[in-house]
């Protein structure tokens, strides 16, 4: 029997499996990284994640603000293995993830979504929501996004219009990151805090 190769065979078994228990272990109550802290207006990132194009984007901003980010999908994906970095994996649900995002989501987090449905939620809430292509919705333009949104689903239901969204163009995502560091400045400056950028590198 060859000792050394089974001892190597079960550390790499137990590897892969502490690797997946780290997603889908159980969480608290308050399951996301908001640490307790007296600076309790650091802003959390909420990415309604299951067809998201911009989550490199998330975390490359994320990790320079140092900043935890949350992931909410109904199916398990890959993420960098980061403190930081959580996956919270929903029932199947038309709507929750949504839901899910909406319940834990409070006024300063920033979320986001080009699900228009969700960003009008989220905005009731407090929040700052940001589309992949680095729209913001507010509460000045969230009106406008959901009648656009009904008519272009009647428009698709009788057939005169098919096809989807554009796809994300280059300069869709440097928009994005545009947006989204003008959006962390913003929350910041209206809740000054310990809020330099961090040393931490992004994955």
């Amino acid at each position: 029997m060859n000792v050394p190769w089974i001892v190597i065979g079960l550390g790499c078994t137990i590897s892969g499996v502490l690797s997946v228990w780290h997603h889908f272990k159980p969480r608290d109550e308050n399951p996301y990284v908001r640490r307790d802290r007296e600076d309790s207006d650091l802003l959390h990132i909420f990415v309604d994640a299951d067809a998201c194009p911009v989550k490199q984007e998330v975390y490359r901003v994320a990790g320079r603000y140092d900043l935890d980010v949350t992931l909410v999908a109904n199916s398990w994906m890959r993420v960098p293995n980061e403190k930081w970095i959580v996956l919270e994996v929903v029932a199947a649900g038309f709507d929750a993830a949504d839901d899910w995002i909406v319940a834990h989501v409070q006024p300063g987090d920033i979320v986001v979504t080009a699900d228009i449905g969700l960003a009008s939620r989220c905005v009731k809430q407090g929040a700052s929501v940001i589309g992949p292509t680095g729209k913001p919705f507010t509460e000045d333009n969230i009106g406008q996004a959901v009648a656009t949104r009904d008519l272009l689903s009647e428009l698709r239901a009788s057939g005169e219009l098919t096809g989807g969204p554009a796809p994300l163009k280059k300069n869709d995502r440097s928009r994005f990151l545009q947006k989204l560091d003008q959006a962390i400045q913003s929350i910041r400056r209206a809740q000054p805090s310990d809020s330099g950028v961090s040393d931490r590198l992004p994955p």
